[in-house]
């Protein structure tokens, strides 16, 4: 699997020869029931003190505490920023937090601050690159050894030794024409060593530090490069929604996490809340390309699995074709959902949510290792929703549970196995939320149900399962290898659509029944290098991945006719349809099989200039079976065979620490399938759609770089079309061509302790360049041109008043055209969400109102009888206790 920014790191232990056992004993272990957390946990831990000690090799950033239990600690790093984020702690400094400037050569800044009410970051900013830290516990004190990225590793550093009782002064910062300060901070001499060979009364232990990311700002991630690489360093836009504005705006779906991105459009809501997720990104809808959904950087079925929000850690979105690393798919970009890792320390969470619409959902959270060693750890993910939706019609429930385990097999080799069960029952499917678009432009009205209840309804059930081994053969040398499965079955799926007929009837198409299965087998094997050429560095990845799909299924068609709905004056009340098999799709097979090499290269021609090259070679093979064509009547199509090339081509040029600019070139590829006369039945071997991008940018980061920002402008065209033949609109010809060019601002990051905000804008110019039946110039149907969002919270830092917060999210979508005909249009709208937080140690409470001045407005169209509205007013509280 791609690794995450989920990491571990187990700092070297002490070199002495006295055994761990006994440099336990004397300490506080971390609880691990809840009686022991109560005694241990009540309270936040206390750092009463900061202090800076030179060492040999570098730096020793000390942590005073009152407590002897070890603090928890989660590690990041961006840049030349090594980060370190404690957990329920509390700086008891009289001058409330710390910052030493040049403490020593390489490492520019040392500071402590609070970050929110219950946590503290540490953070050293190396000159020369990122600072090496290892953390040891050392009588109640946490102790940073950091080494700097300028001390030559090949020599043996001069022993720093001080007099004894003596204190030497640290460097301090001077301005020009200023003299050197006096001592700014004292180092204690030496102690003399102890018998057994530690210094006396430095009685230490190894200490687990886990790196999940907290925060808005996410300095790293996977899915552009397949290996865990600084944004910055990344020559294609690609932006992360983490775990903390998840939760901070208590999204229901993967679709909802995605609103805060830019270019990204909210695609078509089938089964209404269900977490079955369509998306437009740049102007594509991606509900075409058959596999379309990435799980930790795998494909996970198309638009029709079931994801539950609950099992994700964050969502990474790579804008622009991908196919150079994922294979067949449409050029707007990927979703990737990374999900939640077993964790080194016991954690447990229990959590309720109840709102309106009859909402409830209990879900527990629980992780830690299996044995004593913490060789097996272990992670189980449970909730159960229920809920109703405005028109008070559904009963919708929703379960889902999610068991995983890592094995450490050895000091380089981790094996994990995963699995998750997720079933949705709709009868009939809820919040549905659709309306019809009449012919003065307005909706009808919210109470009007558009479809028969009796003959709506869903049961799916997914089932993912799977493993991932990672082998480290040297420092310098990774095998990776993962089988993903998906298998997803509607036991039943009951439905039908209408049409619209002046202006005031739903005459429905013929009711109908389907059960079938959507399939997806994953594997991949993959060698992660580094190495010098000279002064040139590389990171190189070369694998080869195998993927089949399939949708086998049975379609029914009710045997009587279903009657109009009049809008003005509706009836449901109709006799139950009978339904037998035959019509369209009554039995089909479809199964695409895909066969993928590619190889990498990262490469850093200098500390300011880096290049990304890469490319990869698929083979796909289709085969379908049904009626498609003839209904009543099953064919077999002969298999089509596509083979493509999809390159990407990128450079990176970095002239200060805070800022990157970059360009780059990339293509995308998708078979399809389609007839061109009518003397055959055959497939016609077209040519796959071609995606080529070119795209242009800049990242920056502000404030000591807790914010950041990338402005992207983006040329994306797709070729090879299918249009419909002029001779005869039956069959099709390969001549058209669309376009989308824009311009993309994303901003997310913390304004000042305790204000994180998350915004982004997009102008999106989509249109058709070539086509026989549209014309030029026509816009993509469900496009805004303009898009922007705005979601920022504040938390109180100190007084009484600490751990209130507040959130506010604002957000705009401007005017859609509804169809590729552009023959109707949706208005724009502007939508205000709000929370509020309580958050003391532990615990959490919160009160989310999303649409709070309830407005009504078209969301997505099908057409002008199928418009999916906005969601009314909705307000959810929820309450945590983690442990």
């Amino acid at each position: 699997m791609l690794p995450s920014r989920a990491v571990e790191v187990k700092t070297e232990a002490s070199k002495s020869p006295v055994s761990n056992e006994s440099r336990f004993q004397n300490l506080q272990r971390p609880a691990t029931t809840v009686k022991d957390w109560l005694a241990q946990n009540s309270t936040p831990i206390e750092i009463t003190g900061v202090r800076l000690n030179q060492t040999a090799s570098g730096l020793e950033v000390l942590l005073e505490t009152t407590s002897k239990q070890p603090l928890s600690i989660v590690i990041s790093g961006y840049g030349t920023t090594y980060v370190a984020n404690i957990v329920n702690a509390r700086l008891a400094l009289p001058e409330g937090s710390f910052r030493q400037e040049n403490p020593i050569a390489g490492i520019t800044v040392v500071s402590v601050t609070q970050q929110g009410a219950n946590g503290i970051r540490m953070s050293a900013i190396g000159s020369e690159g990122i600072p090496v830290a290892k953390v040891r516990q050392s009588n109640g004190n946490t102790v940073f050894s950091l080494t700097t990225p300028t001390v030559p590793t090949a020599q043996t550093p001069t022993p720093f030794s001080p007099p004894e009782g003596e204190t030497v002064p640290l460097p301090t910062p001077t301005q020009p024409g200023e003299s050197t300060p006096e001592v700014q901070e004292e180092i204690p001499a030496p102690q003399a060593p102890a018998p057994d060979g530690t210094a006396q009364g430095d009685e230490e232990m190894e200490i687990v530090v886990t790196g999940e990311q907290d925060g808005y700002s996410v300095p790293n991630a996977t899915t552009a490069t397949k290996t865990d690489t600084p944004l910055r360093d990344i020559p294609q836009s690609i932006q992360v929604v983490p775990q903390q504005v998840i939760e901070d705006r208590n999204v229901r779906s993967v679709t909802e996490a995605l609103e805060t991105v830019s270019g990204v459009a909210t695609g078509a809501r089938p089964y209404g809340g269900a977490p079955i997720t369509f998306r437009i990104i740049r102007g594509f809808d991606q509900a075409g390309s058959g596999v379309v959904n990435f799980r930790n950087g795998f494909p996970d079925g198309d638009f029709y699995v079931l994801s539950p929000i609950g099992t994700v850690e964050r969502v990474e979105v790579l804008k622009g074709p991908a196919s150079v690393l994922f294979g067949a798919g449409e050029p707007g970009g990927i979703v990737n959902t990374v999900t939640k890792k077993p964790l080194s320390e016991p954690y447990y969470k229990l959590a309720f949510e109840a709102g309106n619409y009859g909402l409830y959902q209990p879900s527990i959270d629980f992780s830690g290792p299996l044995n004593a060693d913490q060789t097996l750890l272990y992670r189980f993910i449970a909730s159960y929703q229920g809920s109703s939706d405005f028109q008070d019609i559904s009963n919708t429930k929703l379960t889902a549970i999610a068991p995983s385990i890592t094995w450490k097999l050895g000091e380089q080799t981790n094996l994990e196995f995963y699995y998750e069960f997720t079933n949705l029952a709709a009868d009939p499917a809820a919040g549905l939320s659709t309306a019809v678009l009449l012919s003065d432009g307005s909706l009808t009205p919210r109470d009007f149900v558009t479809f028969y209840p009796e003959l709506q309804s869903i049961d799916v059930t997914t089932h993912r399962f799977g493993y991932t081994l990672e082998h480290e053969f040297n420092d310098n040398l990774q095998l990776r290898n993962n089988i993903a499965i998906n298998l997803t079955r509607f036991g039943e799926d009951v439905g039908t659509g209408f049409t619209l007929v002046e202006d005031r009837f739903l005459d429905p198409v013929q009711a109908s029944t389907f059960v079938y299965e959507r399939n997806n087998y994953f594997g991949q094997i993959d060698l992660l290098g580094t190495f010098q050429t000279g002064a040139i560095s590389h990171q190189v990845l070369t694998g080869f991945d195998f993927n089949r799909n399939s949708n086998v299924g049975n379609g029914f068609e009710a045997g009587t006719p279903v009657p109009p709905i009049d809008i003005r004056n509706p009836s449901y009340d109709i006799p139950t349809p009978e339904y037998s098999r035959r019509g369209t799709f009554s039995d089909s097979d479809f199964v695409r099989r895909s066969y993928g090499v590619y190889l990498q290269d990262q490469i850093a021609l200098g500390e300011n200039l880096k290049l990304l090259v890469g490319g990869r070679y698929d083979w796909v093979s289709t085969d379908f079976e049904g009626d498609f064509n003839t209904p009543g009547e099953v064919i077999t199509l002969p298999t089509r065979n596509d083979d493509a090339f999809s390159p990407r081509i990128g450079l990176v040029y970095q002239p200060s620490e805070n800022v990157s600019l970059y360009a780059s070139y990339t293509r995308s590829f998708f078979s399809v399938y389609g007839y061109d006369n009518q003397s055959s039945d055959e497939d016609v071997i077209f040519d796959p759609t071609r995606g080529t991008q070119y795209e242009v940018g800049v990242k920056t980061d502000f404030l000591a770089r807790r914010l950041s920002a990338t402005l992207a402008a983006y040329h994306l065209t797709k070729t090879n079309v299918l249009t419909p033949n002029p001779d005869d609109p039956d069959f099709s010809i390969q001549t058209g061509e669309q376009r989308s060019q824009g311009i993309e601002l994303d901003i997310t990051g913390e304004i000042l302790p305790g204000w994180n905000v998350t915004a982004a804008y997009a102008y999106t110019d989509a249109e058709v360049t070539e086509d026989n039946t549209f014309p030029v110039g026509n816009r993509l149907p469900n496009v805004p041109e303009n898009q922007a969002s705005l979601w920022t919270t504040y938390e109180i830092q100190a007084g009484d008043l600490e751990g209130l917060g507040f959130g506010l999210g604002l957000f705009y979508v401007g005017a859609r055209q509804g169809d590729l005909d552009n023959s109707f249009e949706m208005g724009d709208y502007f939508r205000t969400d709000a929370a509020l937080y309580y958050r003391r140690g532990r615990f959490n409470a919160a009160i989310n109102m999303r649409n709070l001045f309830d407005i009504d407005a078209a969301a997505f169209a099908y057409s002008r009888a199928y418009i999916q509205r906005t969601e009314p007013f909705t307000i959810v509280g929820s309450i945590s206790w983690e442990f």
